[in-house]
This record gives C-alpha cells, structure tokens and sequence, in this order.
C-alpha cells in the first residue's frame, strides 16, 4: 500500500502542479463567465451558433468550392486550408534552401560563403510585413499586364495576373505526357493553372525571410561538428560532396532540429500577416466574419485554437523525428 509522504520530492512535485494547474483552470473560468456576462448585459450576441448561418460573401482564392451562400464554418474551412497551402509550401521551400545556403556559409568557396553571408544577414534584419508589401507590390504594379506577361518557353506566364504554369491533363487517356499548357486568347491566358500575385507575394516572402533563419541554424550545426570527423573522412578520400552527405549533416542533425522546429513554428504563425496583401487566409476570414456578425470572442478564439493546435501538431512531429535521429549510445 502507497502511503503519502510530504518529505518526497515526487510528491510534492504533483501536489505543487496540481495546486498549479487548479489555480489555471479557476482563473479562465471565471475569466470566461465574467466576459460573457458582461457581453450579456451589454446585448451582444455570444456562442457559436453562427458558424451554421450564410456567410454572405465570396472569397477569391480557395481550395474548396465555396460561394456567399455556403456558412460560416466552411468560409472558416477554406481559410485554413489557404493557411495550410501557405506553411506548407513555405516549410518545403525554405527546408531546401535554407540547408544550401547553410552549407555554403561554411562553404571553402570565399564567394559562395559571401553570397550566402550577404544574403542571411540582408534577409533577416528586415521586417517581414515590409517584405510582404515590397513583393506583393512588384508583383501587382510593376509586373507588366496580362496581355504583356512575360513568357519563358512559352509554357510560363507572369504577369499582375500572377503566374501561369502548364499542369497534367488527366481529362485524356490520363497519361501523364499530356499537358494543359496556358495560351493566350484576346488579351487573356486561358489554361493550365494559375498562382495569384498574393499567393505568390506571401510565400515568397515567408520562404525568403525563414530560410535566412534556416540557413543559419544549418551553418551551426555543420560547425557543431568535430573537426576530426571531418579530416577522418577526408583521410578516407571522400569528395568534399561525399563528407558533407554522409560524415557532417547526419551529425549536425541533432543541433539542427530543435532550432529548425521553432522556425517552422514561426513561419506557420507569420502566414497570419497575409491579411496585410489580401491573402483570404484564417485571419482574414475571420476579420470578415467577425465584421459582418459581431462575435469577437469567438472568431478570434477559433483562430488560437487553430494556430495553437498547428504548433503543438507540428512539435510533435518534429520531436518525434528529433528522437528518431538522436545518436543513441551503446
């Protein structure tokens, strides 16, 4: 039988983080009861019964099909996914070119580790929103009109329409050969697919601030490791390409991922500054949503609970790798 003894350091250590944990739950209580009996007194509305009524409006950009006929919860379901279609791309493309660019930092190439170094310190000294406004500007008021895009191949288009590209066509034999190339018909480009100037805008402006970010996590963790690793394997006539695949990154690895996890968290809840350029992610549907209904408290509660169950989603998943790349020891 377990007897309770107050001298033991576990004990008291569950005693203390319940105490803890009872005070938390006690104050967002009563927190949540003051403000909606405060919002109750004063005749706002309060709940979300409105997630199930019209929405009213159009969104330009979405995943899903949606009109202003749809409800409110799947206007809240395509800003999600246009937030997920965001991070997503960026966590890839930064990935990618964050590790090149670490890999050049501490490259032998005294112009390549100068290119790289102007590009981390460039990148990452200027604010974020700014970058958004500056690419989103080039793309919609420099770029030339769609009847003037400028054309590579003649499978490529950009232009302030945005980007138009060639993709499968599946609508044939479903042979992958087969394409839907965009062409031009009276001034517009019709046809395979194309990438809006505010998608475009907010991608390349997270993928270029975070890879400076990645790209020096990346140059860290080469450095973290062991000159001797490397001058073992170069004593094995392993090509420079050969160490770095095989001898340094494997190693690096371990100093790199918890880093990488928080930059892949920031990236994900900096999507939410694409409602500076008129992305139509999370934020900005519930800007909209919030506008037309008048239910602060719980459009911005469903936009927390979003962000904060992508970052825990993505924590997860990268301790789960950390620990699968962790050097276990005999």
């Amino acid at each position: 039988m377990t007897t309770f003894r107050w001298n033991s350091k576990t004990t008291r250590a569950w005693i203390y983080q319940a105490l803890v944990l009872l005070v938390v739950v006690s104050l967002v209580t009563w927190l949540m009861s003051n403000t909606l009996a405060n919002m109750k007194a004063r005749g706002i509305q309060s709940g979300f019964g409105f997630l199930f009524e019209t929405a009213g409006f159009d969104i330009g950009e979405s995943l899903i099909p949606f009109d202003s006929n749809e409800a409110y919860w799947k206007a809240f379901l395509v800003g999600l996914l246009n937030t997920l279609r965001v991070s997503i791309t960026g966590i890839f493309l930064c990935t990618i070119f964050g590790v090149l660019i670490g890999v050049g930092r501490v490259s032998g190439n005294a112009l390549a580790r100068g290119l790289c170094y102007v590009y981390t310190e460039f990148f990452r000294n200027i604010p974020l929103l700014l970058q958004l406004l500056m690419w989103y500007i080039l793309l919609v008021e420099i770029m030339p009109n769609p009847q003037e895009a400028l054309h590579f191949n003649e499978w490529f288009f950009l232009s302030k329409g945005g980007l138009a590209f060639p993709i499968p066509d599946w609508r044939g034999s479903g042979w992958i050969g087969l394409w839907d190339v965009p062409y031009f018909v009276e001034g517009e480009i019709l046809g395979g697919a194309t990438i809006t100037p505010e998608f475009l805008a907010i991608t390349m402006g997270l993928t270029l601030y975070t890879t400076a970010f990645v790209a020096e996590v990346v140059r860290g963790g080469i450095q973290s490791v062991s000159q001797g690793q490397v001058e073992a394997a170069q004593s094995l006539s392993l090509s420079p390409w050969q160490i770095t695949r095989w001898v340094v990154l494997p190693q690096a690895m371990r100093v790199i991922i918890p880093p990488m996890t928080n930059q892949y968290l920031n990236l994900t809840k900096n999507s939410s500054l694409a409602v500076a350029i008129g992305y139509p992610d999370l934020v900005n549907i519930s800007n909209t949503s919030l506008n037309q209904t008048g239910h602060a408290v719980e459009c911005i509660a469903i936009v927390m609970m979003v962000y904060l169950s992508l970052s825990l989603i993505t924590s997860v998943s990268m301790n789960a790798y950390n620990r699968r790349m962790a050097i276990k020891e005999r």
